[in-house]
C-alpha cells in the first residue's frame, strides 16, 4: 500500500509540475527566430521580448487561455492539499471523492485552455501586434505539455475516484 501511494504522490506531483512548466514557459508556438506563449512573443535573435496585450487580434482568446491554465495549476495544487487532508482524516474505507473532483476540475480546465489554443492558433497569429512573421511557426513544447498535463490529471482523477483508504 506504501508504494501505490509513493506512486500516486509521484504522479500527482509529476502532474502538477507539467502544468507549472506548460503555464509559464515560452514555447507554445515557436519558430527558427522567435518562441511566444500566452504571456510574451520573443525574438531569438535580439533577445527581446514584448507582453501580449490588447492591442492584438484574438487577445480575449489569449486571455481565456491564460486564465484556464492558472486555474488548472491552482485547483491541481488545491487537489495534492486536499488529499493530503484526507488521507489523515478520512475513516478507513473511505473514498478520495473531493480530491478526484478537484483534480478531474483541473483537467477540465488544462482541456479547454489547450483546446481554445488549439482552435484558435490561426487567428492569434495573424495579428499585426507581432513585430514578425509568426503566422510561419509550429506547436512548442509547452502545447505538447499542456495536452499531456491534461491526460496525467485525467488519469490521477480517475485514480482518486478509485482509490480507498486502506491499512
Amino acid at each position: 500500500m506504501l508504494i501505490l501511494l509513493a506512486f500516486i504522490i509521484v504522479f500527482h506531483i509529476t502532474s502538477a509540475a507539467l502544468l507549472f512548466i506548460s503555464t509559464i514557459d515560452n514555447a507554445w508556438w515557436v519558430g527558427d527566430n522567435f518562441s511566444t506563449d500566452v504571456w510574451r512573443m520573443c525574438a531569438m535573435n535580439t533577445s527581446t521580448c514584448m507582453a501580449i496585450t490588447d492591442e492584438f487580434n484574438e487577445y480575449q482568446s489569449i486571455q481565456a487561455v491564460q486564465a484556464a491554465m492558472i486555474l488548472s495549476t491552482i485547483l491541481c495544487c488545491v487537489a495534492f492539499l486536499v488529499f493530503i487532508l484526507q488521507l489523515f482524516r478520512l475513516k478507513q474505507g473511505e473514498r478520495f471523492v473531493l480530491t478526484s473532483i478537484i483534480q478531474l476540475l483541473s483537467c477540465l480546465c488544462v482541456m479547454i485552455a489547450a483546446s481554445i489554443y488549439t482552435d484558435r492558433h490561426e487567428e492569434l497569429h495573424q495579428s499585426r501586434g507581432y513585430r514578425m512573421e509568426v503566422s510561419k511557426g509550429q506547436y512548442g513544447y509547452s502545447f505538447v505539455l499542456a495536452w499531456i498535463a491534461f491526460a496525467f490529471t485525467l488519469i490521477s482523477g480517475v485514480m482518486y475516484l478509485v482509490l480507498r483508504k486502506r491499512k
